[in-house]
């Protein structure tokens, strides 16, 4: 792909008559200086903040990305990048940034706000020796701001987690989705259960193509100890990004068959599923001791991850093997779960298992997340949804009550393509298509939902699955710049989207793309340009 490079000389550019920086997200106030008064940065003297540990962090971000040093002993009339704690801003993870002839002063309620504040001041800063005077603030429009990342169907170690962190920071996004179990794969050391990565994070074998009946003989391999997470879990939290965990079940759990093939209805043998889709095969439902193995599994997660949400994925779970399995019959009559118009009495076994985690998680602080299957599972309302389905028939969760993220198969799925299909490679994809355009216009909170169901909608986030990504760089493509545009839902109030001034803007963001060595897709609208 040829490289588009641009280099930005100013800090304001003139679009359609209005001054507007050259960052994304789009700030939601500008203010200029009527006298076009401009600060020399070879002025700057260094880089000022309170002492605490969060504090002088970011300042070493800032540091980092512009080279000026951090220097508490600048008096006060030091001409300098000031970083400040104002809560009289409105938000806890917005920011304001200020150029006088004073300095650059990044001020933030909180030091989550002047983190961000730092990563637009990373997009400001020039490439002259100059910047404008005047001020810039904004806050998120929702408090999730999410990526997903699977790392079952391909392994991808720490540093490309790391990687992938560091990118979110950049697009000022606040909560990682860690699919870390799967069919294909368990990824994470369970101590009490060791061989669920001495045998289930080995794959022997991977199908070629879309499920063709031809495989490669080619292992895929690896797992995160516990503590390469903690390392991990403390890397995002430098960055102010939290992570959930996704342990899914009852379904999407072969890896974990094969490794303890008494957890399944029929005993086995299993293995860990070398084919993509959907397997009859899950956890037996009428087993006590798969009850034990939950708790064990996430009482160690837990441990390991501070986040008070854990997610239980829930979707995709045939109950094949429940009806003809006589302890699921027989948990299923103890229990009185009867069928009903709308569910059957298998449907209302896995709701049970999962209310049977949801007041787990209660009991020890958190809250249960899981894709939108859980509707048909009778959880509590205080369960978070994770709502990727968005097809004719399916229930808004916001309309039954529940706190939901948005995540949708057709629009926020990075794995699907993302250039016209005249124009696909020969990498073989998902499926699907879903331009920078698409995701940029998304509306998660449409205006035909009541004023309290669209306050229900709590965040939006981007997933990429991985069956058909098995590099880092693929991963990077995939998602840039289209974690850009999903940036912009996230953070800008629908009525002040523009996607041709995103795309003005979006030069500035890919330059830093490309000084970080983060591939990327060229968007069909700047291809053919020099």
């Amino acid at each position: 792909m040829k490289q588009f490079t641009i280099l930005v000389t100013l800090l304001l550019a003139v679009l359609g008559g209005h001054a507007q920086p050259q960052v994304i997200p789009q700030p939601e106030t500008v203010t200029t200086d009527a006298k076009h008064r401009q600060l020399s940065t070879d002025a700057l003297q260094g880089i000022v903040a309170p002492a605490s540990t969060d504090m002088m962090r970011n300042a070493q971000f800032l540091s980092d990305y512009t080279g000026l040093a951090v220097d508490n002993g600048l008096g006060k009339k030091a001409v300098a990048v000031r970083l400040l704690i104002d809560p009289k801003l409105p938000s806890d993870e917005g920011y304001r940034i200020t150029t006088d002839q004073t300095g650059i002063a990044i001020a933030g309620k909180t030091p989550a706000g002047v983190f961000h504040g730092i990563q637009v001041l990373r997009q400001l800063w020039p490439e002259t020796s100059s910047m404008p005077y005047g001020t810039i603030a904004s806050q998120p429009l929702y408090g999730y701001r999410g990526m997903h990342l699977d790392v079952c169907r391909h392994f991808f170690g720490k540093e490309v987690v790391k990687r992938y962190l560091d990118m979110m920071a950049l697009h000022g996004m606040n909560t990682l989705h860690w699919h870390l179990t799967d069919d294909q794969g368990w990824r994470i050391e369970i101590k009490k259960w060791p061989r669920l990565t001495q045998i289930g994070s080995i794959r022997s074998r991977t199908v070629i193509g879309r499920n063709m009946g031809i495989y490669d003989e080619t292992p895929v391999a690896g797992y995160f100890t516990q503590q390469d997470i903690r390392e991990i879990v403390r890397y995002a939290q430098d960055r102010y990004i939290t992570i959930i965990p996704e342990i899914d079940m009852p379904g999407h759990m072969v890896a974990a068959l094969t490794a303890y093939p008494e957890l399944g209805c029929t005993g086995g043998p299993y293995e860990v599923w070398p084919i993509w889709g959907v397997s009859d095969d899950i956890l037996c439902g009428g087993n006590p001791k798969v009850y034990d193995f939950l708790k064990d599994v996430f009482d160690e997660v837990m441990a390991l991850f501070p986040s008070k949400i854990i997610n239980v994925g829930g979707d995709e779970a045939p109950k094949v093997r429940w009806k003809d399995c006589q302890r699921c019959q027989q948990k299923i009559r103890d229990e009185h779960l009867e069928a009903t118009a709308d569910h059957t009495a298998e449907d209302r076994l896995q709701g049970y298992i999962v209310r049977y985690m949801e007041r787990y998680f209660a009991e020890h602080g958190r809250t249960l997340m899981g894709w939108d299957e859980l509707m048909d599972c009778d959880v509590a309302k205080t369960s978070l949804i994770m709502n990727w389905r968005d097809w004719k028939g399916v229930v808004d969760p916001v309309t039954l009550g529940f706190n939901v993220v948005r995540t949708p198969n057709s629009t926020l799925y990075f794995d699907h393509y993302q250039i016209p299909k005249d124009d696909w490679s020969n990498t073989l994809l998902f499926g699907g298509y879903s331009s920078l355009k698409k995701v940029y216009c998304y509306e998660p909170a449409p205006s035909n939902l009541s004023e309290e169901e669209r306050a229900r909608v709590v965040g939006v986030q981007g997933n990429l699955w991985t069956e058909y990504i098995a590099y880092p760089e693929l991963i990077e493509y995939q998602v840039l710049p289209r974690m850009a545009a999903l940036a912009e839902v996230q953070w800008v109030k629908p009525e002040l989207k523009d996607y041709d001034d995103f795309l003005q803007r979006l030069p500035r963001l890919i330059s830093i793309y490309e000084a970080e060595g983060w591939k990327y897709c060229l968007p069909e609208e700047m291809r053919n340009k020099d």
